[in-house]
């Protein structure tokens, strides 16, 4: 059961309630979104197929407990799931970050979801797959990319409608280059909303247009 794999790399966490962690991170080929902000393009069909085992051992060379799978769009693939089982036998902590499009239902127990539901800025608004709320666990994870002030009012009713902050971590996220961070920092404070704000720190790290960071 082989998983066409773009790049696995061993980084710092740049982003979710884990920042700042080391984190080895798999990201697997394909997307069938195209968000405008995206930032790993390169993703959308760059990779080389690879068998579950050998990415388990690559992933445990670099001794870290920590792992993220990533993408493009993990659960495309429906050996996804097997690999996090995988990686969670073999002692791993394990996220998952994955854009909510996909069901979320067949996620082994146990993986931590970072759920990023798109914006109307992203352009992908309509393929928020809303039910995936249901299966979400308090230790999940809720991402929020804001583009505008228009998104920054859509993701407030939202996390306000489905009573988010209530049940899960909830991320405002600016989107680089588009958003002032301050800015989105003060419409957070103005309306004394619930969230966590964050930065991605691996982009002021090393370039925002690096690979393997």
């Amino acid at each position: 059961m082989p998983l066409r794999v773009n790049e696995i790399f061993h980084s710092i966490q740049g982003e979710s309630t884990h920042v700042g962690r080391p984190c080895v991170f798999v990201r697997l080929t394909y997307c069938d979104l195209r968000c405008r902000f995206c930032d790993s393009e390169y993703a959308f069909f760059e990779g080389i197929e690879r068998p579950l085992d050998e990415i388990v051992a690559e992933v445990a060379s670099y001794g870290c407990r920590l792992v993220e799978i990533t993408g493009g769009e993990p659960l495309i693939q429906r050996e996804t799931n097997e690999l996090m089982r995988r990686l969670l036998a073999a002692g791993h902590e394990v996220l998952l970050e994955t854009s909510g499009a996909w069901s979320v239902e067949e996620v082994p127990e146990g993986v931590r979801i970072i759920m990023d539901l798109k914006t109307p800025g992203s352009g992908m608004v309509a393929r928020n797959r809303w039910e995936n709320l249901r299966h979400l666990d308090a230790d999940d994870e809720i991402k929020f990319v804001i583009c505008d002030r228009a998104d920054y009012e859509w993701a407030r009713g939202v996390v306000g409608e489905h009573g988010l902050a209530d049940r899960h971590a909830v991320l405002f996220s600016p989107a680089w280059g588009e958003v002032d961070p301050a800015e989105l920092a003060e419409w957070i404070l103005a309306d004394r909303l619930p969230v966590r704000m964050q930065l991605q720190i691996h982009k002021y790290i090393w370039s925002p247009t690096a690979r393997g960071v």
